[in-house]
């Protein structure tokens, strides 16, 4: 495919592109952000797109990981890990939840499946929540790669199984 044409399909993308962003960041503003920024790195890596992939599909992957990366780096800079607390306990902006009883109770009912999970589970989990890239939890924890990405895998799968019925707004 050539340039222009990369071009053309990314154009006739825009408009899934902002429904997408709009879903990711319930906000109009930070929504025209995601989708510049997403813009920008598509074309910036138009050569590592392969002809036969998915198109939308790839573009929509590098919107999603870009709202991950710039969530992580927010809480990053939100959470200051206290060596004595409780790692499930999360550093949760108070503006966030103010006059919304709704969020507070689902902020306690995760808060609550958390501190649930085995040890085993829960640690890995509560870092990478806290903004721990999956090696850093590895060296921290002293475990292999593999281990902590599943142990996340799996803490992930148990709170979709005890939270399934539970409605999110």
């Amino acid at each position: 495919m050539d340039r222009m044409q990369f071009q053309q399909r990314l154009v006739g993308l825009q408009e899934h592109m902002m429904s997408f962003a709009i879903k990711l960041t319930a906000n109009r503003d930070d929504a025209l952000d995601l989708l510049q920024d997403t813009t920008l790195k598509v074309l910036d890596n138009q050569e590592k797109f392969v002809d036969n992939i998915n198109f939308a599909g790839w573009v929509m992957t590098i919107m999603r990981n870009i709202f991950i990366n710039n969530y992580h780096k927010v809480v990053r800079v939100q959470s200051i890990v206290d060596q004595n607390a409780d790692l499930y306990n999360l550093n949760v902006p108070n503006d966030s939840i103010s006059g919304s009883p709704d969020k507070i109770t689902q902020i306690q009912e995760v808060t609550r499946v958390v501190a649930g999970l085995s040890s085993e589970l829960k640690i890995p989990f509560s870092l990478y929540l806290n903004g721990y890239k999956y090696h850093e939890i590895a060296e921290e924890l002293d475990l292999p790669l593999g281990t902590v990405k599943s142990r996340i895998f799996f803490a992930r799968k148990e709170l979709q199984n005890t939270l399934k019925d539970y409605q999110y707004a």
